[in-house]
């Protein structure tokens, strides 16, 4: 019995390593071939399967891509989406009507992918984090056998596809980190037994279920960092998610923070018009859990408190929720 189990654990770890060693081929074969067809250009591949979003996730993936193409106008630029229900124009022109960038159509290359269904949150109730980690390899998979680029860089936080790309393809990877998949603050809540959008009231409340969360989150945060050190370049958005990133990751020396681009110079130009006493509260953000907008309503009650015993003051504050994504403003007064 011991032998027969010997040899089914050498026969798995030797047909692992043939079918690794086949597919690495067949992908440099094919990525050799890409390269001399684009007439010794790179190829640069970004992964962004929500590119026709219209978030700011998006205006920095245009951004970069619009500065790809001026800085470098032997790149052909790649960029690895889901949104198959979008045609490329469509998708160029929405870029063009949603953040007024506009970038060059002939030097794009859309691969749409067909296995986006394996990275919705909504698909994994219970280990999320895990599985739409593993649910991203799938999809990355696709993209590499598809693509196989000279420069690969993610742009929407999919770490457990770098080591496909590096390992595999032998691309050059790199990513902009908009917000990292696990945090030290999560970790916090998970271990002071707080309630929140990804801890759960029957979670926090059962110390069994709090310590096995917890060792999940250690493990999993492992298992991120040796993701994560497979990028050769680092940029996060902020010195928040740069502090987190350098907790988890731990490589300052190729972490670099790149502060995501913000067009104001049209908002300079307009005419500042007084309304006299009143005071405006605006709030700009996506309604998604992680937001945590009911944080902003405890401020609200706060500020309410505060001003307990100045009802006329109170009542010249305003507030304006605006949600991108929907496209409408709510008020309150």
């Amino acid at each position: 019995m011991f032998l027969f189990l010997l040899w089914l654990l050498i026969s798995l770890a030797l047909v692992a390593v043939l079918s690794f060693l086949f597919l690495r081929q067949w992908l440099l074969s094919r990525k050799n071939k890409l390269h001399t067809s684009s007439e010794n250009g790179i190829n640069v591949g970004i992964f962004h399967p929500y590119c026709n979003a219209g978030g700011g996730g998006e205006r920095v993936l245009w951004c970069a891509v619009r500065a790809l193409q001026e800085k470098y106008q032997n790149a052909k630029v790649v960029i690895y989406t889901g949104d198959i229900d979008a045609s490329p124009n469509s998708i160029l022109q929405k870029a063009k009507n949603v953040f007024n960038i506009a970038v060059d159509s002939d030097n794009v290359k859309f691969v749409f992918l067909k296995q986006r269904h394996w990275i919705e949150a909504k698909n994994y109730p219970h280990f999320t984090l895990l599985g739409q980690s593993i649910g991203s390899m799938v999809l990355g998979l696709e993209a590499l056998c598809r693509f196989p680029p000279d420069i690969y860089i993610d742009t929407m936080g999919y770490a457990f596809t770098y080591p496909l790309f590096r390992y595999l393809a032998q691309s050059k990877v790199g990513c902009y980190v908009h917000y990292p998949v696990i945090s030290t603050d999560m970790l916090k809540r998970v271990q002071q037994r707080q309630m929140s959008h990804n801890n759960k009231k029957y979670v926090a409340r059962n110390p069994f279920l709090t310590w096995t969360k917890l060792a999940y989150y250690r493990v999993f945060s492992r298992m991120y960092k040796w993701v994560g050190c497979c990028a050769e370049t680092i940029m996060v958005n902020s010195s928040w998610t740069e502090n987190h990133i350098l907790q988890l990751w731990d490589v300052p020396f190729k972490t670099h923070r790149v502060y995501p681009p913000c067009e104001v110079s049209h908002l300079k130009s307009l005419q500042h018009t007084e309304k006299g006493d009143e005071f405006i509260i605006l709030s700009v953000g996506q309604f998604r859990p992680e937001k945590d907008h009911p944080l902003q309503l405890q401020a609200i009650y706060e500020l309410r408190t505060l001003l307990a015993q100045d009802e006329p003051l109170w009542n010249q504050i305003s507030w304006l929720w605006w949600a991108p994504a929907e496209m409408k403003m709510t008020t309150s007064d």
